[in-house]
């Protein structure tokens, strides 16, 4: 994979706002042409086509595929988006409690500009399983850092509704 792959993925990308529901299988026909230009074996291609799935709204379809670039040892920045990503799909297929499993690990890795999503979709697949005040405790500490004041204080509320860790 190069520099010019990447550059025409996300340029399918950023046309993706622009492309309207009935042109959903148009987006993913250009994804696909973009992934059959990879190796054999390539963790990137079915994590492209599972986005683009996802993103158009068919998450059963993004699951195995997701699932499958995992499988493929996707691994850094995409391989973390895979896990959101897959979590969330497991959600909205109705498997939250797997999405739970996926990315709870996530919270003691490596911290980047993805720890955010990791925690409101975990929040999310809490929720989902009638967690409520555990989703809340993560999304409150999420957010605590970036408010302009109360920080302390929301970070300490976020971690009394989560009680103690494990």
């Amino acid at each position: 994979m190069d520099k010019d792959w990447e550059d025409r993925v996300s340029a399918a990308w950023a046309s993706f706002d622009d492309c309207p529901e009935e042109e959903a299988g148009a987006f993913r026909a250009v994804i696909d042409a973009l992934v059959a230009e990879l190796p054999d074996g390539s963790p990137e291609g079915p994590f492209e086509q599972a986005c683009a799935w996802d993103s158009t709204g068919r998450s059963d379809r993004a699951v195995p595929l997701y699932r499958e670039a995992l499988a493929r040892d996707l691994a850094g920045y995409k391989g973390r988006r895979a896990r959101i990503q897959l979590s969330s799909s497991l959600r909205n297929i109705g498997q939250p409690e797997e999405g739970v499993e996926l990315l709870t690990p996530e919270l003691d890795g490596p911290s980047d500009e993805l720890d955010d999503a990791v925690r409101a979709t975990l929040a999310l697949c809490l929720s989902s399983l009638g967690r409520d005040r555990e989703g809340l405790a993560l999304v409150l500490g999420a957010l605590a850092p970036h408010l302009p004041r109360y920080q302390r204080s929301m970070a300490g509320y976020a971690r009394a509704l989560a009680g103690p860790r494990d």
